[in-house]
């Protein structure tokens, strides 16, 4: 026994355990940062911590947390979201405490209905309108009661609206005051032969009158497309359209910070200054923060002989069109209570868009189901083909948009959770894997709350 070096082998309790190189304190500290920085932000933080740490160790110490025990939720949120590309995952959470379950590559109805038989007992089921997830709740769990998020619902009869805005482009103008009302008949004369001059429109009503000229000979819009070269959908834009104006991609220019000085740029064109460099200069004397570039474009015009290119107010487009009708009326600006009725009183089918569509709201507000198979049937015979497809999802989704309608569960924590999710991908760079996604996803949402009661501020 003449060697000097001994091991020490006795266990301290709360301060060392047997073959560790960390105290149980550094140790949950480590696993703590891997779950809140994943792997290269953790080794950052614990470095300055003076704690040197790889970040393959790091993520090694965060795989080797346990998940806590899987507790069967009453109520399930069933959402997806994107992994990468066209990639999706599905994720479960627990409404009621708002915490995630687990997550998995994919949005297959089997993997989901596998899952809920073997963690029986779930009553209420919160999802969006996928097929998929129906038949898989269907499938995993019989009596439970299937829930359509009213969010999605509402998002998409909106997208109808929009569409049906889109196929009545031609009516958005109808919106605008009359020309008395708003601006002069000579400028709105001369911006609009000034607008008929340039390229891009005389593109426009080339493309205009030959897809008119051979839509009117009976062919198909395929046929026509292919005759001409143009995508489909381009050939149904010009065939819908009256007028070559509708289809115009850019629309009259929008006021701008220059326009309360035109009046004395005129006046100085007028008294034969024509140098742009010298009226920005004299404008930014008079409180104009633009560029220079600005005041060159406005006198262009000026240039060539015609008015300044005054600003007028562009028609709605459909996304705005489809905002006005699916906006509360209590909650309309004074612009919209100006437009949208000469808008409904101009196109009978955004009228009835309009109808439906507040009556759809009333349902929701009300929490009262009872007009829904009315409110169908009166969707179906519309004579709208947008929401025809919809009146049908609807139907065979019935019972669980009445729910949806009537109950106060949605799928509003789904949402947030998966908002978290993206979170956690973009700090890992999108390269984490599913079961590294999972255990951050998971453990993370446990962690928040025993951090939630600590004192603030620079002591503790």
């Amino acid at each position: 026994m003449t060697c000097p070096k001994v091991t020490f082998a006795e266990q301290i309790a709360g301060l060392s355990t047997r073959y560790q190189r960390r105290t149980p304190q550094l140790q949950r500290l480590v696993e703590d940062i891997g779950v809140v920085l994943a792997g290269r932000g953790g080794a950052r933080m614990l470095r300055i911590l003076n704690i040197r740490l790889s970040r393959c160790t790091v993520l090694s110490q965060l795989m080797r947390v346990p998940l806590p025990p899987p507790v069967t939720p009453r109520v399930l949120g069933v959402d997806d979201f994107a992994l990468y590309g066209d990639t999706y995952g599905t994720l479960l959470v627990d409404a009621t405490t708002r915490l995630p379950l687990t997550l998995w590559e994919g949005r297959d109805a089997e993997q989901l209905s596998r899952w809920l038989r073997e963690h029986p007992g779930v009553e209420v089921a919160c999802r969006d309108g996928s097929l998929t997830y129906r038949q898989g709740i269907a499938e995993g769990a019989p009596d439970a009661v299937q829930v359509s998020d009213r969010f999605h619902l509402w998002q998409g009869l909106s997208r109808r609206a929009q569409d049906i805005a889109s196929a009545h482009r031609g009516c958005l103008p109808a919106a605008l005051p009359p020309a008395g009302e708003s601006d002069p008949a000579p400028a709105e004369e001369a911006a609009g032969n000034t607008a008929e001059d340039t390229r891009a429109a005389r593109h426009a009503r080339r493309l205009f009158e030959a897809v008119q000229a051979l839509t009117r000979t009976g062919r198909s819009h395929s046929c026509v497309a292919r005759e001409l070269g143009l995508d489909r959908r381009t050939v149904s834009k010009y065939a819908r359209a009256h007028t070559w104006q509708e289809v115009m991609r850019r629309p009259p220019r929008k006021p701008s910070t220059l326009d309360p000085y035109l009046d004395y740029l005129q006046q100085r064109w007028d008294e034969g200054q024509h140098s742009a460099k010298i009226l920005h200069e004299e404008l930014q004397t008079k409180g104009y923060l633009g560029h220079y570039q600005r005041v060159k474009m406005a006198v262009a015009p000026l240039r060539r002989g015609l008015p300044l290119d005054e600003p007028r107010e562009r028609p709605p487009s459909p996304r705005e069109a489809a905002r006005w009708i699916i906006t509360h009326p209590h909650r309309r600006t004074l612009h919209i209570h100006d437009r949208l009725p000469r808008l409904l009183d101009h196109c009978p089918e955004l009228r009835v868009t309009h109808d439906l569509i507040r009556r759809f709201a009333a349902m929701l507000d009300n929490r009262d189901a009872t007009p829904l198979p009315g409110w169908l049937n009166g969707l179906t015979h519309s004579g709208l083909t947008p929401p025809v497809g919809l009146a049908g999802a609807f139907r065979e989704d019935q019972h669980a948009v009445a729910k949806g309608i009537t109950t106060l569960y949605n799928s509003g924590v789904n949402e947030g959770r998966i908002t978290d999710v993206k979170l956690q991908k973009r700090l890992m760079a999108g390269r984490a894997g599913v079961p590294l996604l999972r255990h951050r996803v998971v453990l993370i949402a446990h962690l928040r709350p025993r951090y939630a009661d600590l004192p603030t501020g620079p002591y503790r």
